[in-house]
Formats: structure tokens, sequence, C-alpha cells
């Protein structure tokens, strides 16, 4: 007489995360680490914004992005909304924009090294255009201006290890839509 067994559900995950772990495993640590941050980058690369917490994982491959929320925080207090009101009536200089980093890696200027920028200071640049290439485990990653505006300082070296949100370019934002 025959026994037929039926594999339970953490028994039929256990036998997956296994057959991951061996992938894992025939692909050594830097295939996988190279497929997890070419797979993180790209779900990045899809975002309207940069987001505010990004990680990749080797131990049974595992990627993590967070977005932080894009709507403002609503005025706390009538005196903040009577503020905002004031602000708008009075312009005043606007705030130089800061073009951040994307992620963890090693900021580059230019396309290849000996070529021209991406931008100098006081260039003029369009929303979208981009300004530098962040390197990160091999994988070149754009650096793109979110407003249109001018090249008021770039505060990164060529060659210079980032930090995830650290500031690169500021930008006088201005008319260039």
């Amino acid at each position: 007489m025959t026994e037929t067994r039926v594999e339970s559900a953490d028994e039929q995950r256990a036998v997956e995360l296994g057959s991951l772990e061996a992938e894992m495993t025939r692909l050594g640590a830097e295939g996988a680490m190279e497929i997890l941050c070419r797979s993180l980058s790209g779900v990045i690369g899809l975002a309207p914004f940069p987001p505010a917490r990004a990680s990749a994982r080797f131990g049974c491959a595992s990627i993590e992005v967070e977005w932080a929320s894009p709507e403002p925080a609503p005025a706390a207090t009538a005196a903040g909304a009577a503020a905002a009101v004031e602000e708008e009536e009075e312009p005043e200089a606007e705030e130089p924009h800061e073009v951040r980093a994307p992620l963890v890696g090693t900021f580059y200027r230019a396309q290849e090294p000996g070529a021209k920028p991406f931008v100098e200071v006081g260039d003029a640049v369009v929303a979208g255009q981009q300004v530098g290439i962040v390197e990160a485990m091999k994988l070149m990653n754009p650096v793109v201006a979110e407003v249109s505006g001018w090249v008021t300082d770039v505060v990164a070296g060529d060659g210079e290890r980032v930090e995830f949100g650290q500031p690169l370019v500021f930008l006088r934002p201005g008319g260039q839509e």
C-alpha cells in the first residue's frame, strides 16, 4: 500500500527557499548581488522621485524600497496657514534646489574620465537633464535634475564617494520648462 503525503505550506515554502538558496549559491555572491542591485535600480528608476530608503539583501534575496509621501503635510495651525498666505503675497528669492544622490556609490561629473562634465556652474538645465552619474556595484545610475534652472554649485567632487540623499548639485530654479 502506498502512502500519500501532503506537504504543509511551511514545508513547501522551505523547499522554495532551498531552491532560491541553491540558485544564489550557483550564481555566487557577486552574481546574486549584481542581479539584486540591477533589480533595485530598475524599481527606483520607475519612480517619479527618489526613495526615502532602499536596501538589497543577499541571504534569501530581498529588495526593499520605501518612498516618503509626496504630499506635503497640512498646516498644523491657523497661524501656519496665515504665514503661508503671507509668503505667497511676498515673493522672495527661491531657495536653491538640491539635486541629491539617488543611492550610495561613487559620483562622477562626466560620462568617462577626461570627458566634458555634464554640467558646470552657470549652465542652464531642464527638468530630467542628466547632471552626473552615481556608480554602485559596477552599475552606472544617472543623476537627473528634477527642476529646470541654473547650476549654482557642484558640491560633490568627481570620483567622490557619496551617501544616499547627499546634495550633489545646487540649482536656482527658473523658467526653462
